[in-house]
């Protein structure tokens, strides 16, 4: 069975301060998602496509594409405002993309099979994507998957994250998934949600998180599609910076089309680039596993 990845990475990367997606931190010169691809090769998948700005699509191809291309089928999808329902106008001053559903359903032309999404600005581990395969070779229809992560592990020293803190069943599916902003770090050392009050409210550092590695059938791009028209339709409230997240849209479908969500535990280690000060310790980390032998000397 064919199985492609979904690299979604044409996010501004604002907090960065830069466009994190292809900085090259690799000993070699790679940049992040090039470790992701490598591990999902690895791991079965055997097609990569690119949500992008139709901007980046040149030098995208140079940096990227075509390295990857010689290993496997490489497609593109182009994340701007004229892949929105016919219609819909966009308010004046808009700039921000409407979020990650929007990023998946720009590939809908281009995925036929299972497939798994990822950010671009995200390490998520050779296991990750292991287990990952694996769930995709068996799903049909209305099923879906996703990678947890403990909360302790996801935090950056730099600043706030945001996060989807996730409930599992007890047949180890998800439950429910709520999108949290401003976690971050206290003076106590405890881990807390700053969006809810001035204090914060306190987390379990081993609560399970979603960092955007999911995994669904092309059923999905139906129900999301009609998702995502519904939120354009009472996008006024924020005109300017509203966003349809994924963890939101899983949370809808399970409650109210009955999606089963397969959480997938995983030793894997995450690390990513969330503020550019971020940055030596991810080079030191890549730089730890090409030492090690677990990455040979270039991914190239």
């Amino acid at each position: 069975m064919s199985l492609t990845l979904l690299i979604m990475a044409a996010g501004m990367g604002s907090r960065y301060g830069g466009n994190k997606q292809v900085d090259r931190i690799g000993p070699d010169g790679e940049i992040l998602m090039e470790y992701s691809i490598y591990d999902a090769l690895q791991a079965g998948f055997d097609k990569v496509v690119f949500v992008i700005k139709p901007e980046m699509a040149e030098s995208f191809r140079e940096m990227v594409g075509d390295k990857i291309a010689r290993r496997a089928e490489v497609a593109y999808a182009f994340q701007d405002y004229s892949s929105l329902p016919a219609g819909f106008t966009v308010p004046e001053g808009r700039t921000k993309p409407y979020g990650t559903v929007h990023a998946v359903l720009c590939a809908r032309d281009v995925i036929h099979e299972p497939f798994a999404v990822i950010n671009a600005d995200d390490y998520y581990g050779r296991d990750a994507f292991t287990a990952m395969a694996k769930a995709l070779s068996s799903m049909k229809g209305a099923e879906a998957a996703m990678v947890a992560y403990d909360l302790h592990n996801t935090i950056s020293e730099n600043g706030s994250v945001t996060r989807g803190v996730c409930e599992k069943d007890e047949q180890g599916r998800l439950k429910k998934v709520t999108e949290t902003y401003k976690i971050m770090k206290a003076e106590d050392g405890t881990i807390r949600d700053f969006e809810s009050s001035q204090e914060g409210v306190i987390l379990d550092p081993n609560a399970l998180v979603s960092m955007n590695f999911w995994g669904f059938t092309p059923w999905f791009f139906e129900r999301a599609g009609e998702r995502f028209e519904e939120f354009l339709k009472h996008a006024d409230a924020n005109p300017l910076k509203c966003e349809y997240v994924l963890p939101t849209l899983v949370d809808e479908l399970m409650r109210e089309d009955g999606m089963p969500v397969q959480v997938l535990n995983t030793h894997a280690v995450w690390f990513g680039m969330t503020y550019r000060e971020d940055r030596p310790y991810v080079m030191e980390e890549l730089k730890k596993l090409h030492d090690s032998g677990f990455y040979p000397p270039t991914l190239g």
